[in-house]
């Protein structure tokens, strides 16, 4: 017991010695090479910026918005969405698998119980013909077989075996108890557990990053919605504006065919004006309708739950003209999604460690502690314990290239994990330029269609003015009104462009909240 014991102490001190060691590649974090500023920027940082500090604060961009049922909005989407909360549970996932794997550091303990009640047949007898070997009995003088009978000193036996007898001998049935308690433990003297672990600790990672993710595409998408639906409103509210203004056109028109100062052609243009403004009323309606559907949806709402609480038009939400963007390094910690490809190239060189590992041996120390009686009311006694322990290994020798092909799978798959980081990087680097030029050009087209809608504004002023003295005809004025309407359409899209292309900066630059 004492060298069993000794041999064991032994396995496990020599196993913790060689446990330093993992094999497979060690992680290094890649390091792009990145430009030290956005090429669309418009305003330049004047010192070099600490990598570790925010040059802008997107934990709370929506605020700059300044609209008060947007931030109500936003808040009640981060408690109820379901793509936030299937995120958050494909974290909780993570974790656990992370306990599946780290419990493989430990060893196993079972505890074992059994009761079984027997009888032999009758017709297996003892029997001098065969031994417990199989070979033939014999007799046992001083301690040696001779074969045969002896006298006098020698002892006439047996064998210790049983053979098959044509004879119905009795026997008696036999119970046997035992309860105890075995173990096993794979000593990780390579690595390959905690390779697997580290690969689960990165996967959490990527999954946390994961969540973030679809926070900030939540953000957005909220964002997005309710800017779309007060653009939409103005939209509407602008043409009805445009109806109204018809309407009264068209009555003017009327009056003045009564009165002989215009004709039927002028009242039929007219009325086709009004027509056409009014049948596009039905369209944006049912628009208006669908964005409130979609917050509604994106609240874990009913669809509709939202109509009586943003059906009346308020403004578009506008932002501040110009945002910091930082400096390119500051988009690695920004991005969830940058965040979360990184860490999958982490888990990646990791698995490659776990699949390196399996072309050493594997050292493992088992044993077993119980009791063993016949009768239960011995089986608690010292005399019924039995135990056993020691180490065992196992080495494959011969796989026809099973584990080096696995090899080979999980340094590709590292591979195009760094490829995907790559690609990651630079998509993140274009979405900012991108949004940047957009932000900024939509901003110079908005201000050029203000400047119209005026103009405009003034020729139809001008051309009514003319008209009812007597001093142009009246398709002056249908034109004038026609390109007033477009313009100021296109005034309300442009305004909710702005509004969008600022939510599609912060979603670039990682906004969110920690």
């Amino acid at each position: 017991m004492k060298r069993s014991i000794l041999s064991a102490s032994l396995i496990t001190a020599v196993g913790v010695v060689i446990a330093g060691c993992e094999v497979g590649p060690n992680y290094k974090p890649p390091a792009p090479n990145l430009t030290p500023t956005y090429r669309e920027a418009t305003t330049r940082p004047t010192s070099q910026p600490v990598a570790t500090t925010r040059p802008v604060d997107l934990i709370h961009w929506w605020t700059t918005l300044n609209d008060p049922e947007l931030n109500s909005l936003i808040a009640r989407a981060a408690e109820a969405n379901l793509d936030l909360q299937s995120a958050a549970a494909r974290v909780r996932q993570a974790r656990a698998e992370r306990g599946v794997v780290a419990s493989s550091l430990f060893p196993t303990v079972n505890a074992t119980g059994g009761y079984s009640h027997s009888l032999r047949s009758g017709g297996i007898s003892s029997s001098s013909n065969f031994n417990t070997n199989g070979t033939t009995g014999g007799t046992t003088t001083g301690g040696t077989t001779t074969g045969g009978t002896t006298t006098g000193g020698t002892t006439s036996g047996t064998g210790t075996g049983t053979s098959v007898s044509g004879g119905g001998s009795s026997a008696s049935p036999t119970d046997l108890y035992q309860a105890g308690f075995d173990a096993t433990w794979e000593i990780d003297v390579f690595g390959g557990i905690r390779r697997q672990v580290e690969s689960s600790d990165d996967s959490i990672q990527a999954a946390v990053e994961d969540l973030r993710d679809v926070q900030v595409t939540l953000l957005a998408e909220v964002a997005t919605d309710y800017i779309t639906l007060r653009g939409l409103q103005q939209q509407l509210e602008f043409t009805y504006q445009n109806a109204r203004t018809e309407r009264d056109t068209l009555d003017l028109t009327n009056q003045k065919f009564k009165a002989g100062l215009a004709s039927r052609l002028d009242v039929a243009q007219v009325e086709a004006l009004v027509a056409t403004t009014e049948a596009q009323l039905p369209q944006v309606e049912a628009q208006v309708r669908q964005q409130i559907h979609a917050l509604g949806t994106l609240l874990a709402v009913d669809p509709g739950a939202l109509t009586h609480e943003l059906l009346p038009p308020a403004n578009i939400p506008l932002g501040p003209t110009q945002i910091p963007p930082g400096i390119p390094s500051d988009l690695l910690r920004r991005r969830p999604d940058i965040r979360r490809s990184e860490r999958q190239l982490a888990a990646a060189t990791a698995n490659v460690g776990v699949a390196v590992a399996d072309l050493f041996p594997r050292f493992s120390l088992t044993g077993s502690l119980g009791l063993e009686s016949s009768k239960f009311k011995n089986t608690f006694n010292y005399g019924s314990k039995f135990y056993s322990i020691g180490p065992s290994v196992s080495w494959p020798i011969l796989d026809f290239g099973r584990i080096r092909s696995n090899i080979d799978v999980q340094n590709a798959l590292q591979q195009q994990a760094y490829l995907t980081y790559q690609k990651t990087v630079l998509t993140g680097l274009q979405e900012v330029d991108d949004a940047l030029v957009t932000y900024a050009k939509e901003q110079d087209r908005r201000q050029a269609l203000q400047a119209a809608v005026d103009a405009d504004q003034r020729a139809v002023d001008l051309a009514k003015d003319l008209w009812r003295n007597g001093l142009t005809d009246f398709l002056q004025v249908l034109t004038a009104e026609q390109n007033l309407f477009v313009v100021q359409n296109q005034l309300a899209q442009s305004q909710t462009a702005v509004s969008t292309d600022l939510v599609a900066l912060y979603k670039a630059l990682g906004g969110g909240w920690e």
